[in-house]
Formats: C-alpha cells, structure tokens, sequence
C-alpha cells in the first residue's frame, strides 16, 4: 500500500501497530467512561455540600470549584503527577523510588476533579431552578433533606441541567488527550510511537481527527437521547416548547 499510494497507513495492515492503535483507542475510551463517572459524582456530592448549613464546608466546595475552574487542564494534570505523585511513593527492591500511584491514576484523577468542578456548578444551577413551591411541597410531605435531594431535587436538576452536562462531557472525552503528556497510552500516544518508526504523521493525524469525530459523536447521540428520555413537562425544553392551541 505504502508503495502504491504513497501513503502509509501501517496501523492497517501490520499486526503490531494495529494492535498498539487499538489498545491506544481502548484506553481513551476507558479514560473517558473513568473520567466521566468521576466527574459526575464530584458534581452531585459538590452540589449536595453546597446546600449545606456548615460555613467551612461552602468555602471549600467554592475553593475547590475556583480553583480547578481557574487553572489550565494540563498544569493540574502535571501538578498532580510531578508534584503529587512523588510524595505517595515507597523504595521497592534495591531502594529504588516506587511510585504508590501510576500515571493512569493520576490523569483520572485529574480530569475527573477538573471537570467535576463544572459539574458542581452545572448541579448548582439545575438546584437554582426548581420553583421554592416544590421543596415546600417536600417539606410539607415530611421529606427530610437528604430525601428531598435524592428523590426530588437533584432528579429535577439533573433534568434542567442536561444540556450544559452534555456540552462538558464532551469536552472531557476531547481533554482526556492531555494524558499524553505524561505518557499514558492513548491515542494520540500510541500514534506518536507509530509515526516516530514510520514518518506517517498526516496519515496518523487523519485517523486521530476521525476517531475522535466519531467517538465524541457516540456520546453526544447517548447525551441527546437521554435528555429526550428524561423530558419533564414544565422543565427544559419542554418549558419553552410552543403549546399548540386547542382546535
């Protein structure tokens, strides 16, 4: 092929190479679905602590949504790896520095705070939405807070939220690239080692953009579907959609 078309595609037709792209695309998508439910469960349990009536607890939810929200991706991820990671280590056989935690970890970790602070304030707005009346309603019912949160707030901000929710999962799918800089075995780190062997840099980069077209495509069709799913009357789109008038 190479040879025919002056284009070297070599992660086609040559099983080692294949097999490194494949596990590469495997571990954006497991970085991803980690991240993802990280994310979300910071998200909620931020929020959650936001409602709280303890003053310290806020300001550290706020200290941490400012924080994360304020500095680059990519500094928090070396933050936690060159600064961090040293720290949790042990002297293996030898004496040599053993790291507690590897890079995989850490750039999960990272990017599931660094995105879980936007779900914190995503969550945050959702609560903002829902009409005061209903939390009466709930405490009327003899709903204690935590029933109230779990079985009637957050299901509704969740729903109010969805469109924002959508907009940042997506850009965490598209962010888990940064893992590349300290070495964790994505896409685009395995298509730096193929093209380093193979000069194939535009042929690599094609595939790079279509993978990553196709993979952010999958999650957004999910993100649609499930808010057309979870469509409440009155909240969301379907707040604002036209009523049609009565024959």
């Amino acid at each position: 092929m190479a040879d025919s078309t002056h284009m070297r595609f070599t992660f086609l037709y040559e099983m080692g190479e294949r097999s490194r792209m494949l596990h590469g695309f495997e571990m954006t998508v497991y970085l991803s679905i980690v991240t993802i439910a990280g994310s979300l469960i910071v998200g909620v349990a931020g929020a959650w602590l936001l409602g709280t009536r303890l003053f310290g607890v806020r300001n550290v939810v706020a200290g941490y949504v400012q924080f994360f929200r304020n500095t680059p991706p990519l500094v928090q991820l070396y933050f936690f790896f060159f600064a961090l990671s040293p720290l949790m280590s042990w002297h293996g056989p030898g004496g040599f520095v053993q790291p507690i935690f590897g890079n995989v970890f850490w750039a999960a970790l990272s990017l599931s705070l660094f995105a879980g602070a936007f779900n914190v304030e995503i969550f945050r707005s959702g609560i903002e939405a829902i009409p005061h009346t209903t939390l009466e309603a709930a405490e009327s019912l003899g709903f204690s807070r935590f029933q109230t949160f779990t079985q009637i707030v957050f299901p509704l901000a969740f729903r109010v939220g969805l469109p924002a929710l959508t907009n940042n999962v997506v850009n965490l799918v598209k962010t888990t690239s940064l893992a590349y800089a300290i070495a964790v075995p994505e896409m685009l780190y395995s298509a730096s080692q193929i093209w380093s062997d193979d000069l194939n840099v535009p042929e690599m980069m094609v595939f790079i953009l279509v993978a990553y077209v196709a993979l952010v495509a999958i999650v957004v069709w999910a993100m649609e579907s499930l808010e057309r799913r979870l469509q409440v009357p009155g909240f969301g789109a379907a707040a604002s959609a036209p009523q049609k008038a009565a024959p």
